[in-house]
């Protein structure tokens, strides 16, 4: 029996990041590609012109400034979710 997930973000609409922030969301888009490569490449995956999950290939197991724009939206988005969810749960980010 397969169970129905309904995901339940947190609501950051209202939130807003402050331009300065704006370099440490690509710092950190490349930073989400990197770990997700590395789990994937200790996983046993490696580089493949098209996804198999038979094979363990993966088209996007290259370093981050060849992916697609596409790929690099989606890893710009859950940093900018993330440094939304960080402000909107009251901390503050600032450099030392």
């Amino acid at each position: 029996m397969r169970k129905t997930y309904t995901p339940k973000t947190v609501d950051t609409g209202n939130i807003e990041l402050p331009e300065e922030l704006l370099p440490l969301v690509e710092e950190m888009a490349k930073n989400v590609h990197e770990v997700w490569a590395l789990n994937r490449i200790n996983d046993g995956w490696k580089y493949g012109e098209v996804r198999d999950d038979t094979k363990k290939e993966h088209p996007c197991l290259v370093p981050y400034e060849e992916l697609p724009d596409s790929e690099k939206e989606y890893d710009r988005a859950t940093s900018q979710e993330t440094l939304k969810l960080i402000l909107k749960s009251g901390f503050k980010i600032s450099k030392p």
